[in-house]
């Protein structure tokens, strides 16, 4: 029987050879590997693998049966060696300790080498094999196994076994998707098929095939899916978005994170970063922070990068994002609370050497009005004292709402905005005032009640303020209008909102800048409408669902 036109003998021998041939080149590929134990692990296994390879060749193809023993004894013993560097690689490419620990080292030194010396004494008590020349499928040297192979067989598969079971456990907690991967580690332990069919039939020659899946191994591992590989060792314990560039920021691998951030990273390998805007505007964040909008939440990620190299070379970079929107938000709040204050305080000085100055004035002035017997100017000095006096108290009532209120509202309820509106209107004195109020539309959004009052009732003491004899409140789902017809803005409309400026003003006061604060305090947004003139236009917007499903800005 031949196989066109080769001998099985010669055709069995080419095969394990092509197998040793594999793994001698991923020994000069698996050099390179960047991790010192995952290298020595796997450069090991290729090279034991490699050379008991080829004894199977050699023990198919030369004719010498004293020859055929004696090389076939060399690969038991490489072959036993195979097991020992698989669960070494195993252990070092998964992050695992196991093959560092000196008891376990002594173990296996200690077993490899009575393994060893019943292997070499075999000729002397014929317990692990015997052998005898056969015709079929095809003359050959059949090795009969005696008891201790069994027992060292299966001792073998056991710890192969183990080997493999936490390399599926890596792959199975990888961010990756690692199902070529362990179809690899499968391909590698199926030559277990092969030995217990050529153990059954005639089908296959009764030998280890072992050889066989080491070189599919090394053959997909190194060739095939290399990047994706070492991707998966090199972020073992990373739960966040990862990417993996080449040199020429080409898009060369990714995980499930990533591509969750970033959708258009689907396709994309092999790809510059520039194929997907979203991943390129994150790398090209200044400070480092890239802002993300992720199942309607904003989140915030420190984009970092490193070096991705093998060997002496560098192959690229690894883009790793990491989740820091609590730390972020807090660091935006109290940047912003801060500024808030620092804006107050200022007006807060300005106000109180003014009402100093003003108050001084005044009480010399009535002073020396009573001493010259104007009572009536001495009164109106005093006036104009108080008043400042009142005017300073309200303000540093407002610097005390703002340090109350300022902070970001973290734990909103559902509103009635009809509700807060008819509240608020009685707290800002429009009976006093003789205004009336309309109110359009309905809706409810989530906000703190507290905050959500005060903001209305400051807004209606700006509109009263502003001379409004009518104000009119709409709302919708994206927010609502507060509209006085009062005095229309003159100028910078912005300045009403800052607190150096509303200090200053003796008109509004802090009132529109506090509206402000409340609406930020919320996520929300405040400002005057330019294009409304007859009077003034306050709109508050607050994001819709529409909005909020807008996908990846930055």
């Amino acid at each position: 029987m031949s196989v066109l036109g080769v001998s099985p003998a010669v055709a069995y021998g080419l095969l394990f050879a092509v197998a040793g041939v594999v793994c001698t080149a991923g020994v000069r590929h698996a050099r390179r590997v960047e991790d010192d134990d995952t290298r020595y692990g796997l450069v090991a296994l290729l090279a034991t693998s490699g050379g008991w390879a080829v004894t199977h060749a050699v023990i198919l193809v030369v004719p010498s049966t004293a020859l055929k023993t004696a090389v076939y004894l060399v690969g038991l013993i490489l072959g036993f060696s195979t097991v020992f560097a698989w669960l070494y690689f195993c252990s070092a490419y998964t992050g695992r300790s196991y093959h560092r620990r000196p008891a376990y080292r002594r173990a296996a030194v200690l077993l490899y080498l009575a393994v060893v010396a019943v292997k070499v004494t075999n000729p002397v008590h014929h317990l692990y094999f015997t052998t005898a020349v056969v015709a079929e499928p095809f003359p050959h040297l059949a090795i009969r196994q005696g008891l201790f192979h069994w027992v060292v067989t299966g001792l073998s598969y056991l710890l192969a076994g183990v080997g493999m079971f936490t390399l599926f456990e890596a792959f199975a907690d990888s961010e990756y998707d690692a199902t070529p991967l362990a179809g690899l580690v499968g391909l590698a332990g199926l030559p277990v098929v092969l030995d217990i069919v050529g153990y059954a039939t005639p089908m296959l020659l009764d030998m280890i095939h072992a050889p066989l899946g080491v070189a599919a191994f090394t053959l997909g591992v190194l060739f095939v899916y290399e990047d994706r590989f070492f991707a998966v060792q090199l972020t073992e314990g990373v739960t966040g978005p990862t990417v993996f560039l080449d040199d020429d920021d080409r898009i060369r691998e990714f995980n499930h994170a990533a591509r969750r951030l970033f959708p258009g990273l689907d396709g994309a390998v092999g790809e510059p970063v520039d194929a997907v805007p979203a991943l390129a505007a994150a790398l090209d964040s200044d400070d480092g922070i890239a802002t993300v909008d992720v199942d309607d939440e904003r989140r915030h990620y420190v984009v970092s990068e490193n070096a991705f190299e093998v060997g002496q070379g560098s192959l690229g970079r690894i883009v790793v994002l990491s989740d820091v929107t609590r730390i972020e938000r807090q660091r935006r709040e109290l940047e912003r609370h801060n500024r808030q204050l620092e804006e107050l305080s200022e007006g807060m000085r300005h106000e109180l050497r003014n009402a100093v100055t003003v108050v001084q004035g005044n009480v010399r002035g009535a002073m020396r009005q009573l001493e010259d017997g104007d009572v009536a100017s001495a009164r109106e000095a005093l006036r104009a004292a108080t008043e400042t006096t009142d005017r300073t108290t309200r303000l540093m009532n407002d610097f005390a709402t703002l340090a109350q209120y300022g902070r970001t509202v973290t734990d909103p309820t559902s509103v009635d905005v009809r509700k807060t509106v008819t509240a608020a209107w009685p707290e800002a004195d429009a009976d006093a005032a003789g205004a009336t109020l309309t109110v359009e539309g309905d809706g409810t959004v989530a906000a703190d009640p507290a905050r959500f009052e005060l903001l209305f009732t400051r807004a209606f003491e700006f509109a009263l303020d502003n001379g409004a004899s009518t104000v009119v409140v709409e709302s919708d789902e994206s927010g609502v209008t507060i509209t006085g017809d009062g005095d229309p803005p003159r100028g910078d409309a912005e300045r009403y909102f800052d607190y150096g400026d509303a200090v200053a003003n003796t008109t509004s006061g802090t009132a529109l800048p506090m509206v402000r604060t409340l609406a930020q305090v919320h996520g929300w947004h405040a400002r005057i409408d330019p294009d409304y003139r007859d009077g003034v236009r306050l709109v508050v917007s607050w994001p819709t669902p529409r909005a909020e499903h807008e996908g990846v800005r930055f």
